[in-house]
């Protein structure tokens, strides 16, 4: 369930209610935020199914005036490497002049009756700042139908960082309301950003 707040207190505690690994978890993502007041979090966690295994995945988004930062978590099991299940941990620190993108993506039912301030039932929250970019390649061809030269290749390039997808039904609506709450304090301060360049 993911947790949304404006304070240290707050993401220390909303760390430690995911019950996911806390101490883990929490003392590498206050290490990232250092001594920087934390303007806006949100805390989610996932299930997933692996084969036979159940696996387990947090994810913390912290902004701070300056700052984006992501996390995440990992469980595994034991394997040829450890005896031992083990957990992965890694944060990210960002700066906000580098995000380049924040995609906002909604989905909502019965879009013909759609009332403003509707919750979404599911919202993905894309966040690029070209750490890592996906790159779909096609074969380029002209309008000839009976052309069979070379014309090279044609496609994207989309900035594909980081992706959290929540649903009302999976998550529930206070974990889509806080998503959209902090996807829209993140645009806020990148916006702020912008101007101050």
């Amino acid at each position: 369930m993911a947790k949304t707040g404006t304070t240290t207190q707050g993401l220390r505690a909303a760390i430690e209610r995911s019950g996911y690994y806390p101490a883990l978890v929490a003392e590498a993502v206050e290490s990232a935020v250092g001594g920087e007041a934390v303007s806006s979090y949100v805390v989610h966690q996932e299930t997933t199914f692996d084969a036979n295994e159940v696996r387990r995945h947090v994810t913390v988004l912290v902004l701070t005036a300056h700052r984006f930062i992501v996390s995440h978590t990992d469980e595994q099991a034991a394997d040829t490497s450890s005896p031992t299940p083990y957990a992965t941990t890694s944060t990210e620190s960002v700066k906000l002049d580098r995000i380049s993108s924040i995609v906002v993506s909604r989905v909502v039912a019965n879009p013909e009756s759609y009332t403003p301030g509707t919750l979404p039932r599911e919202v993905v929250l894309t966040i690029g700042w070209g750490a890592v970019s996906r790159i779909d390649l096609e074969p380029a061809a002209c309008g000839d139908p009976n052309c069979d030269a070379d014309h090279g290749y044609t496609g994207n390039s989309t900035a594909d960082d980081l992706s959290l997808r929540v649903s009302d039904a999976g998550d529930g609506p206070d974990t889509v309301r806080q998503t959209l709450a902090f996807a829209q304090a993140l645009s806020e301060a990148t916006a702020d950003t912008a101007v101050s360049r």
